[in-house]
């Protein structure tokens, strides 16, 4: 009977002696993030990244395999069939709100953006991305490959 009371009153000192303990590192802190706080750029004017050129840009073997990735990666499933927008937004449009450049677009990609757009500069190696660019900056051209149909 003894025992049993020492021990419950063991664990009982030790469950509220760490009632006071900090974090020892941030990334635990990170976590707890505000509700309304941005997470990733935030919009507004940005600056043009720096960094080389889409070493696609006029290449239209690489356009045509930027919309087999864009539909391999599903891409589709935000952003819509020929990327006229869904649960994502339109790439279609003229307006952008993290920039239409091509270095702009592979930063979206390559980084994510606030608000749904994951993260895939890990995942997706940086040639594809160019690519992906590639067919991204083709809509609503002449060049665009697997254009959808006029009505």
């Amino acid at each position: 009977m003894n025992r049993i009371l020492i021990s419950t009153a063991v664990l009982a000192l030790l469950s509220f002696s760490g009632c006071n303990i900090q974090p020892a590192d941030s990334a635990a802190t990170s976590a707890m993030t505000p509700v309304g706080t941005p997470i990733g750029p935030v919009p507004g004017g940005m600056p043009q990244p720096q960094g080389e050129e889409n070493p696609y840009a006029r290449n239209a073997v690489a356009r045509n395999e930027g919309r087999q990735l864009f539909v391999h990666y599903n891409c589709s499933g935000c952003h819509g069939g020929h990327a006229g927008g869904g649960m994502g937004p339109s790439l279609r449009d003229q307006d952008w709100i993290y920039g239409n450049s091509d270095a702009h677009i592979f930063d979206s990609i390559a980084q994510g953006r606030a608000n749904g757009m994951p993260s895939w500069g890990a995942r997706i190696p940086s040639g594809e991305i160019w690519k992906l660019v590639a067919y991204i900056t083709s809509l609503r051209t002449p060049d665009e490959p697997d254009a959808p149909e006029q009505q």
